[in-house]
């Protein structure tokens, strides 16, 4: 078109978005989930995953949207669709969490020479150290950009709202500073404190969510794998089941159906063979699994553990035991089941009751409950944790017993950016799934 709709570039950026943090393959490596039938990704069958269709999809649009509005041809005609500062702000926060998502998989990614087009079909690999410095000043500047013009048209997730985006923009700067707490301490307290001082999700209604709708093209995953194509993949495992029904938490009927026999039980981890049929295990709950159902992309109850996280690690000043509480009220909230008499006989359990010898893992274990169905963070969670401790399949496909740390490079690497690839696995390590991305330390 002579003028592009930069409002349906948007929307169309934006349909990725529940699946990057729906992707089931994360929520098998930490046990939220297991295969049924074909025990195949509970077993780290597959190596390589194809990144591809983000830089050519989601982040090509984004990238777009920003040229268009800095373009002095196109920047008025492009300003019906929102001021060009605030379209500037929406479209570079976006693409910050994409590329976020996406270096927190792969490690090293092409970042500062990619979406350049035909001016260079072989960007380099920036380091993952390199990806993050610059994504916490991306953030930070394009939350500054926002100004009081028109409102972003085309924006399915926060409908155009300014104080939204920039809630969500310095939420994520506070788990990336988080991320990179034993690889570079001095820099993620920094960039904690100056996330929270700009101002982060303050409420479970403030909870960021993905909303599908009631239509084929743009429905829950899961009621695409239940329902639509009848296939019923995934129930919840046992080490999930088994953890919640040893604490009695609340949280569990929002997450799961009880079994055909009338009640809950996981699935066996990566036990091949087949251990039985979908309807002798609980899938996840009906009520969460609609066509038209949210998915949850970033959590009050996520900011409240990472404050409680940051008063343990002496990055500021609070008390640890009342946000970890508070985190596990806020999921509770989150999850629509919270009672004021349950919440305080569940966190005065033994297992539950804040311990300041054991804060680490209890608050790395009650986020991997509050992150359920959001894999990717949660498997970003636990390689930095090391919680819950998880015990990997018994009989991997891929020869190695050890829960995967990474995802190999695509093919298309190997094949059209050799020289570049050659550089990437000699700095960061094998392509394979284990060699550890950069803020993935012991």
């Amino acid at each position: 078109p002579s003028i592009p709709n930069s409002a349906n570039l948007l929307t169309g950026a934006m349909r990725r978005v529940g699946e990057v943090v729906t992707d089931i393959v994360p929520a098998l490596y930490v046990q939220q989930f297991g295969d049924v039938t074909y025990i195949d990704e509970s077993r780290y069958k597959t190596a390589i995953f194809n990144y591809n269709v983000y830089y050519q999809v989601p982040l090509v649009s984004l990238q777009h949207i920003i040229e268009l509005n800095k373009n002095d041809a196109t920047k008025n005609d492009i300003a019906l669709s929102g001021s060009n500062n605030n379209q500037l702000a929406v479209a570079r926060i976006l693409k910050a969490f994409y590329f976020l998502w996406m270096t927190d998989r792969w490690g090293d990614i092409p970042y500062s020479e990619a979406l350049s087009g035909s001016a260079n079909f072989t960007p380099k690999f920036d380091s993952q150290a390199d990806v993050y410095r610059e994504l916490f000043k991306e953030l930070k500047e394009a939350a500054a950009l926002f100004d009081s013009g028109k409102a972003v048209q085309g924006d399915v997730l926060f409908n155009g709202s300014a104080v939204k985006w920039k809630g969500f923009a310095n939420s994520l700067r506070v788990l990336m500073a988080l991320r990179i707490s034993k690889v570079d301490p001095a820099t993620g307290k920094k960039e904690f404190v100056a996330a929270l001082a700009d101002g982060v999700l303050k409420a479970t209604s403030e909870n960021v969510q993905y909303k599908y709708i009631a239509e084929a093209a743009n429905e829950h995953p899961l009621y695409n794998n239940y329902i639509t194509r009848n296939r019923k993949d995934y129930a919840l495992s046992n080490t999930f089941i088994d953890y919640l029904l040893s604490v009695n938490d609340p949280r569990l009927p929002a997450m799961a159906d009880k079994n055909q026999l009338g009640v809950y039980k996981g699935v066996p981890y990566g036990i091949f063979p087949a251990q039985g049929k979908p309807e002798d295990f609980s899938l996840a709950a009906t009520s969460m699994r609609q066509q038209s159902s949210a998915v949850n992309v970033l959590s009050y109850a996520q900011i409240l553990f990472a404050k409680a996280e940051a008063v343990t690690l002496g990055w500021i000043d609070g008390d640890a035991k009342a946000f970890y509480e508070e985190a596990i009220k806020s999921s509770m909230e989150q999850w629509g089941v919270f009672n004021a008499s349950a919440f305080s006989a569940y966190i005065a359990q033994p297992k539950i009751a804040f311990k300041n010898d054991k804060a680490l893992e209890q608050i790395a274990t009650q986020r991997w409950v509050a992150l359920f169905y959001q894999g990717s963070e949660a498997w970003a969670e636990w390689r930095r944790t090391g919680y819950p401790v998880l015990i990997p399949a018994q009989v991997p496909l891929n020869g190695v017993a050890e829960i995967p740390r990474r995802m190999a490079y695509p093919v298309t690497e190997v094949s059209l950016n050799e020289i570049h690839y050659k550089e990437v696995i000699a700095r960061q390590g094998k392509d394979d799934q284990y060699s550890r991305i950069w803020w993935d330390k012991k």
